[in-house]
């Protein structure tokens, strides 16, 4: 994980462990209110509510609201915290009964959670004791909404190791031996100017120049042409992505796409025809020709063959997890369990979405031929593809740290859009471009642990805790949308970072230059002076 200053992923859980070692976690603590506070949280108000616990029934307490956290602490027992909720996490705030509610505690605010939990505080009746609470876990809870910055561009945290620096597209090419002789890296999109929603690094064919990828541009949706995600060690077949071509109703045509595709089969001397697998289902895939979308016909594409993998939509997708919440929060009918969890077909999705990566991995594993992954615009089910596939075809990626570079490499710097498909920091709950693609992904990555828990160098306490970050708001990694949208963010949590690392790094070559001046004049000999400087440098500690 990355923050907003010092960028590194924390293992540790947000919640009940944060509490239990607040020392060694850097939390500061207020000894008259017993809350934890991180470095740059502040407290905001307080207040005595009832909560209605959906298994204990009410419970006595006080809630603690901070700029970063809802903190809730019982007044009946010497139990610790309740609650304590990043407020990244609440999608959304509502006031339950009125001025004139009959009934005991059927008057305070109703909050539901991203995260499945839905959370309900009574309040006294009196004095509209629930305005005040209720403005500022609005205006906390929803800082983009309100002109307020969200908490990781706060967040003072001070961490061992700079998380933005995990992932390097140029160490990670190099690691799968690239560039070679049939690819190269192109720095076309440079300036984000080719494609907002790619990063600045790409590797494409060799025999393809940066004009040829231009014109490509055009004739794919949001101008995101096939790149290079990933390639065989020993076959050199590649995993391609995209977004679908620009068909349309009257069946247009780019020669250059039609090239480009060629160039891509033949990159690794491949006789057999470019698999292209359309996460769509057919009939999806063949409505967007409707508005100018559309997908690679065999009568044209004359080198390819496409598979349609059945994967359905974000608005399915969305639907899929409000009914799922249903059955199993608060309470689970074990009468009717399997039926109702049938009911939500999410199950069924992710049967697809792992069945669809399964098809990518066995085609490029098999040598038989490299594949292009595409959907609509190439961000949601794209993702989950190749980055499953390449899950299951290098164990690299199944390391702790190879899985964060996977998370930065096929999500985040390909653009997907978290900032939109988890509405940080807005108060539009009903926003339809929120899904929970990511956290279905995640879903696909536990049943495979589950099912090969030797092959994986993590277990799913990891994986909970990427999810709680990913609406917590406490580290930069899940802001945006794209890279693009990073580096116009003010102020920029990247740019910020890395002009500390400049300042450290020019610090750092200046000791050096000292330390190798006061060697030289004290060694008497060249010789010796090799000898020594052999000796000295491997003690010289740098993070670069």
């Amino acid at each position: 994980m990355a923050s907003a200053s010092t960028p590194k992923y924390n293992s540790r859980s947000l919640e009940n462990d944060s509490i239990r070692r607040s020392s060694r976690d850097g939390f500061t603590r207020d000894l008259c209110e017993e809350i934890p506070r991180l470095p740059g949280e502040t407290r905001i108000t307080d207040k005595e509510v009832i909560y209605i616990c959906p298994f204990n029934g009410p419970i006595k307490g006080r809630v603690y609201i901070t700029n970063y956290r809802l903190y809730l602490r019982s007044l009946e027992t010497d139990s610790g915290a309740l609650l304590d909720i990043p407020l990244g996490v609440i999608a959304r705030v509502e006031k339950m009964g009125g001025a004139s509610s009959r009934g005991e505690n059927s008057y305070g605010l109703d909050i539901t959670c991203k995260d499945m939990r839905n959370l309900r505080f009574a309040l006294k009746q009196e004095g509209h004791s629930r305005r005040d609470i209720f403005e500022v876990l609005t205006k906390y809870a929803f800082p983009r909404s309100h002109g307020l910055p969200l908490f990781a561009f706060l967040n003072e945290e001070k961490f061992p190791e700079n998380g933005w620096m995990v992932y390097n597209p140029i160490e990670e090419y190099r690691r799968q031996g690239l560039p070679n002789g049939q690819w190269r890296v192109s720095f076309v999109n440079k300036r984000f100017e080719m494609c907002e929603t790619y990063p600045s690094i790409l590797v494409v064919p060799y025999h393809s120049t940066d004009d040829d990828l231009r014109r490509v541009a055009t004739f794919r949706s949001r101008n995101r042409i096939p790149v290079l995600s990933w390639i065989h060690p020993e076959n050199k077949n590649v995993i391609m992505r995209c977004s679908q071509p620009l068909v349309g109703m009257g069946g247009k045509r780019n020669k250059d796409d039609e090239k480009y595709l060629d160039i891509i089969r033949e990159a690794n001397g491949q006789i057999s025809k470019l698999a292209i697998f359309d996460a769509r289902p057919s009939v999806n895939a063949v409505a967007n020709k409707a508005t100018g979308g559309g997908y690679e016909s065999d009568d044209v594409y004359h080198n390819a063959e496409i598979f349609f993998l059945d994967i359905h939509n974000i608005h399915v997708m969305r639907e899929s997890l409000r009914k799922l919440k249903d059955i199993v929060y608060p309470n689970v009918e074990e009468s009717h369990w399997l039926s109702s969890l049938e009911s939500t077909h999410w199950l069924e999705h992710v049967k697809f979405v792992l069945t669809g990566a399964i098809q990518v991995a066995d085609k490029v594993a098999s040598g038989k031929s490299s594949v292009l992954v595409h959907c609509s615009d190439g961000w949601d089910r794209t993702a989950q593809l190749t980055s499953l596939a390449m899950l299951m075809l290098d164990s690299y990626y199944r390391t702790i740290t190879g899985f964060e570079v996977l998370i930065q490499k096929e999500w985040i710097s390909f653009g997907h859009k978290f900032a939109s498909r988890i509405g940080h920091g807005e108060k539009n709950y009903a926003d339809t471009d929120r899904s929970p693609i990511f956290l279905q992904f995640m879903d696909c990555v536990w049943q495979m642990s589950k099912q090969f828990p030797t092959a994986f160098e993590f277990n799913e306490q990891f994986l909970i805790t990427i999810l709680d970050n990913l609406y917590s708001c406490r580290f930069g990694t899940f802001l945006f949308n794209s890279e693009y949208a990073r580096e116009k963010e003010q102020p920029n949590p990247v740019e910020q970072r890395y002009m500390e690392l400049l300042a450290l790094r020019d610090e750092y070559v200046k000791r050096l230059e000292e330390m190798k001046m006061t060697n030289s004049a004290k060694l008497s000999s060249s010789s010796a002076s090799s000898s020594a400087t052999s000796q000295m440098m491997p003690h010289v500690q740098t993070p670069f």
